[in-house]
């Protein structure tokens, strides 16, 4: 066996994995895109308009540029440098 392979635990042994140690407060801020657009009330109207289309559908797409905005936000924020 060389020494990448491990070999398989024992039946019955629960084998721990190493989890990851990040646990930058960065990370709560992934809960924005997630939260966000479950509050209703925000895109429950007709107007206003955005070049003619209703507030639901341009605000989904705000709702997508916040997701990649809070995700950006995090990663520059939390990768580790050197």
């Amino acid at each position: 066996m060389s020494e990448s392979e491990t070999p398989a635990a024992p039946a019955g042994e629960v084998v721990s994995r190493a989890r990851a140690k990040d646990h930058s407060p960065w990370n709560w801020l992934l809960f924005l895109p997630i939260v966000v657009p479950l509050i209703t009330p925000l895109f429950n109207a007709d107007s206003p308009r955005l070049f003619g289309f209703p507030v639901f559908y341009w605000l989904q797409l705000a709702f997508i540029l916040l997701g990649v905005g809070t995700t950006t936000v995090v990663y520059q924020m939390t990768k580790k440098r050197g």
